[in-house]
């Protein structure tokens, strides 16, 4: 494992620039939605980042003059979009209502949802998304938007499921976990994770899964080398954050959801060292928002 060239800390994340950036929310007022609000309100209460309800609409339509299936549309009437910005306007002003100090405002985007969420995400700080949307079907644990628009918004996608945001409103201490494998987007992860342990008064846990070479456990500590190695720029930068670091030879998708059972937070790199040139979205992260017991964050540079 060996250190990229954008991987150390010049330029940490300040609250100030955190502050002008807003923390974008897909939502559609399902229950996964309603959770990821949760999340992304608690968030906003550590770092002052105003928060947007982005619903965004998709009105498909029997397109038979270009042949069988389904093409974009309009809305059906003006009364059905009055009835999804009273939804979210309600949504916001109830959020609002309960965290005075905040500012959480609404909007209703006409388009693809993947498409429109990735494209609002370039002006965000942050994207908080349910696991699944009124668009989701039974047997995905995760839906098509949270998979697209994690492989491909602009900056960092929170992916939070019903019944795994508890540790959102955790007090106790859970870590902020994050995989790390050499690659450049781990090292990006890692240095997002970091920051947010530190800022959280978090420990930071740092998990490296590795393939034994003909060597055994005798590259044990050149793995933990190269880790300490990349983790040495962080340790300087916020001497105070606690951090513990984990080795085991498994796969690393076992590893971080195993780890998500007792983290606030799980934190990835788009891809790994593993990952296909081809693929915006690297496996172990997408196992991760399927399965991961906390909410999963994916990182990757703007």
């Amino acid at each position: 494992m060996a250190l990229g060239p954008r991987n150390r800390p010049d330029h940490p994340l300040k609250e100030d620039d955190v502050r002008d950036a807003e923390i974008l929310v897909g939502y559609d007022g399902s229950t996964d939605a309603s959770v990821a609000l949760d999340w992304a309100v608690e968030e906003a209460r550590h770092s002052g980042q105003p928060v947007r309800l982005a619903y965004v609409f998709e009105w498909l339509t029997v397109a038979s003059w270009v042949g069988p299936g389904v093409a974009p549309g309009v809305w059906p009437d003006d009364t059905a979009r009055r009835q999804v910005e009273d939804l979210v306007r309600r949504a916001a002003a109830d959020a609002t209502a309960a965290n005075p100090g905040l500012r959480i405002t609404g909007e209703v985007y006409d388009g693809p949802p993947a498409l429109v969420l990735q494209e609002r995400s370039a002006e965000a700080g942050m994207l908080v998304l349910g696991s699944r949307g009124h668009g989701g079907f039974g047997g995905l644990l995760a839906g098509s938007t949270a998979v697209s628009v994690a492989a491909h918004a602009h900056c960092p996608v929170v992916v939070v499921r019903d019944g795994g945001g508890s540790a959102a409103t955790d007090t106790s201490g859970r870590p902020v976990a994050v995989g790390v494998d050499g690659s450049e987007p781990s090292l990006v992860a890692l240095g997002y994770a970091a920051e947010r342990a530190a800022q959280r008064q978090l420990p930071l846990r740092v998990l490296h899964a590795w393939t034994p070479g003909p060597g055994g456990a005798a590259g044990v500590p050149d793995e933990r080398a190269a880790v300490e190695q990349a983790l040495e720029p962080w340790r300087r930068t916020f001497p105070q954050l606690a951090v513990t670091v984990d080795l085991e030879s498994t796969s690393p998708s076992a590893m971080l959801i195993e780890a998500s059972r007792d983290a606030r937070l799980v934190v990835v790199g788009s891809r790994g060292r593993g990952g296909l040139a081809g693929m915006l979205l690297g496996s172990v992260s997408q196992q991760l928002i399927q399965h991961a017991a906390c909410p999963v964050a994916v990182v990757r540079e703007r």
